[in-house]
């Protein structure tokens, strides 16, 4: 049995919960009328362990395999997936009854995998001393903010992270970023303060403008990197053309959840390099958490920042995984009876298959795009995999990028508390440090408390 037993609730486990589920949170089609590719399910292990064809090697993610966006883009685009789903059913080689599947999280960007119940519900999470903030440790060696100090959740006696969502306790960078969100949420709570804010209403406010700033993020500084701004200006001006559900009624597309989300998968590099000069380490099995962070993070490795050495790139896109993700340590999987579920590429081509997706040719024909032509799948490609091939090393293809531009906005539009749906015209009040305001200005901020 392995000792890190909160493996099992990540979403790259055989069986995937969160530590509060929400009912009524449901799953969709996007493309209703398609029918399953239905691959056999000994094809697709084929395919995605270790020889197949899409498993790495330990060097991809060097140079010649570098994309045009920084290596952090990738675990930022995982924070979000972990914001508006987590599906809690085992990875099986049967069809899965869509009706049955139940998302654990609200189908909103809303920071839920951080805030969870607020301070009342979920007091665990909050300074009792100051509930207006999160509590945030002082005793890790990693993680070091603007302030000098070097953060990391509260942990109970074992180790086990007081975290919104587990998930993000996996490896260094999920947890490094969802250490910087906590802390931009207590700077606002300061700017709040410092400007004579009601202390009653100093968390709600922080907890929307933080929300805002994050919401703002995903449409202006994300979705362009990864879709690019043509197609974001398109369905922001004319809305989604296959998803634009009504306000209150979003639901997660399982050609989203399974398939154009998993992008990122292919997007991350063998190894990296944690500080300036420092040796650089393969994500598993190194930089895994599941208790205290294990190295020294400085976040400008990983993205770029004004003033600062270039970080690294992310991977170029490809349909290949590092081998790192094709050979999963059990800290990450759990224990599984075959050696084929360790590797990610397997998971991601069993849960499209197990969910009914329909293959990539089929979207592209619905949508008017040219289908790929590739003999590799010659009964249709699984949508995952089609995905990454379709890309251009860098952004999401047309099928891919649709889907994924639609669904994040659309969420945004059917949410009646977003910036989106109250004001859209809304910018964000922190100050930037390069032309607009981005990423890097929330979590790594160049202005002192």
């Amino acid at each position: 049995m392995s000792k890190h037993p909160a493996a099992r609730d990540h979403c790259l486990s055989l069986v995937r919960s969160v530590d509060r589920p929400i009912g009524g949170a449901r799953y969709g089609r996007m493309f209703p009328g398609l029918e399953p590719l239905g691959t056999d399910p000994q094809v697709l292990m084929r395919a995605g362990a270790a020889g197949g064809i899409c498993a790495g090697s330990a060097h991809l993610g060097g140079e010649s395999d570098d994309a045009e966006q920084a290596a952090g883009w990738p675990f930022f685009g995982q924070l979000l997936a972990h914001d508006t789903t987590a599906d809690r059913s085992p990875i099986t080689t049967g069809l899965a009854q869509v009706e049955a599947l139940k998302n654990a999280r609200s189908p909103r960007l809303n920071l839920e995998m951080l805030y969870a119940d607020g301070p009342v519900g979920s007091p665990y999470l909050f300074d009792r001393d100051d509930p207006a903030k999160f509590l945030l440790t002082h005793d890790s060696t990693n993680n070091e903010t603007n302030d000098g100090k070097k953060y990391d959740v509260p942990r109970n006696q074992q180790g086990v992270a007081l975290i919104g969502d587990p998930r993000n306790d996996v490896h260094l960078f999920s947890l490094a970023l969802h250490i910087a969100l906590l802390d931009a949420h207590n700077r606002f709570v300061d700017l709040l303060r410092g400007s004579g804010a009601a202390e009653e209403e100093v968390f709600e406010r922080a907890r929307i403008t933080l929300t805002w700033h994050y919401q703002w993020i995903v449409v202006h500084d994300f979705l362009p990197r990864l879709v690019g701004q043509p197609l974001v200006t398109e369905v922001l001006e004319d809305g989604g053309k296959w998803f634009a559900p009504e306000p209150m009624q979003a639901f997660i597309p399982l050609e989203f959840a399974d398939a154009a989300y998993r992008y990122g998968h292919g997007q991350i590099r063998h190894t990296y390099r944690l500080v300036a000069n420092g040796p650089e380490l393969p994500l598993f099995p190194d930089l895994v958490c599941f208790g205290p962070p294990p190295h020294e993070l400085d976040l400008t490795q990983l993205f770029d920042v004004p003033g600062r050495p270039p970080a690294q790139r992310a991977k170029r896109l490809d349909g290949r995984l590092p081998a790192s993700l094709i050979g999963l340590p059990e800290q990450v999987t759990g224990a599984v009876d075959e050696s084929a579920y360790r590797s990610l590429a397997v998971r991601d081509l069993l849960r499209g298959d197990t969910t009914g997706l329909p293959s990539g040719e089929s979207i592209a024909k619905l949508l008017g795009v040219p289908p790929l032509t590739d003999d590799t799948w010659p009964g249709g490609t699984p949508l995952w995999f089609y995905i990454l091939k379709e890309s251009d090393g860098d952004r999401l293809g047309p099928v891919g990028g649709r889907i994924v531009a639609e669904v994040l906005i659309g969420l945004l539009r059917a949410d009646p508390a977003s910036y989106l749906s109250l004001e859209p015209g809304w910018k964000p009040t922190l100050p930037a440090a390069g032309p607009r305001f981005g990423l890097t200005d929330l979590l790594i901020p160049t202005e002192p408390r």
